[in-house]
């Protein structure tokens, strides 16, 4: 197995246990209809994956191990919603704006009707 494959899984355990971690607390503290877990974890995930990016960017201290380690693994196993947030952000800097319409409403709408239509298939 390649070095970076196994910090991309280390990674991905300590994301996946802080985001349980974080949600369930979230959601003893503040009991709600409102996901408040799953919601901070999302905005915390963006804000990570961006000032790993963006640190990584302007001082160059990540190296691609762990760039792969930070954002792949650990942000990958705290939200994918990071990545998915700085990829838009990406299309929008490069003025891909078609490509980020049809990314950001395509993943919304048939990731929703992906979910429905995995509910409805289970129940036949």
């Amino acid at each position: 197995m390649s070095r970076t494959l196994l910090l991309i899984g280390i990674g991905g355990f300590i994301g996946s246990i802080a985001r349980y971690a974080t949600a369930s607390w979230l959601t003893r503290i503040i009991p709600s209809a409102f996901p408040y877990g799953t919601f901070v974890v999302n905005i915390t995930g963006c804000l990570v994956i961006g000032l790993i990016y963006g640190l990584s960017q302007r001082f160059h201290w990540v190296t691609p191990e762990w760039g792969f380690f930070l954002a792949t693994g650990f942000c990958g196993g705290y939200t994918t919603f990071s990545t998915f947030a700085y990829e838009n952000i990406t299309l929008l800097q490069n003025s891909n704006y078609l490509i980020f319409a049809i990314y950001s409403i395509g993943s919304f709408g048939i990731g929703l009707l992906s979910v429905f239509a995995g509910i409805a298939l289970a129940r036949i």
